[in-house]
């Protein structure tokens, strides 16, 4: 098994979203990229540690491949807006992806670079890339969010 982590505005639909995709075992919601230790959501709000909301995916590589997660990815949110996604905006909902391989690293970087050289995007990608950090798994009320309470991302949450 492997782990990989992204950042793409509320960690609630993506979450979902990951989770769903054949070869992927769990999931976890939860805030990376900050200072602060032991962060939790009220404190992340603030913008003053300096996490983004995270997903955390446990995946089967034979099943699943970091290459297709960075697509998905790239496809299910909007990587050229700084600091947020729709209607959130902080630094906690920043697009960003926290490698933990150099391989996860290399495949981000060249991701990254392709998708600017694609012209699919009518500006540069913001999505940062954010080495050694922790993952703070969010509180257990996060956690499937939207499954838990019956809904669907694509119902427009």
């Amino acid at each position: 098994m492997e782990k990989a982590y992204f950042g793409a505005g509320c960690f609630w639909g993506i979450e979902q979203k990951f989770n769903k995709l054949p070869g992927v075992v769990s999931t976890k919601v939860g805030y990376m990229g900050g200072s602060t230790p032991s962060p939790n959501y009220k404190s992340v709000c603030t913008g003053q540690t300096g996490h983004a909301e995270a997903v955390e995916i446990e995946y089967e590589p034979s099943d699943l491949d970091f290459t297709v997660l960075l697509s998905y990815f790239f496809d299910w949110h909007d990587a050229t807006q700084i600091n947020r996604q729709g209607p959130d905006i902080g630094t906690q909902y920043r697009s960003a992806i926290f490698p933990q391989t150099d391989g996860q690293k290399l495949a981000s970087i060249q991701k990254i670079h392709e998708a600017n050289q694609s012209g699919r995007y009518p500006k540069a990608i913001a999505t940062t890339i954010e080495y050694e950090c922790q993952f703070w798994e969010a509180e257990e009320y996060h956690q499937h969010y939207l499954d838990k309470r019956g809904f669907s991302h694509s119902d427009g949450l």
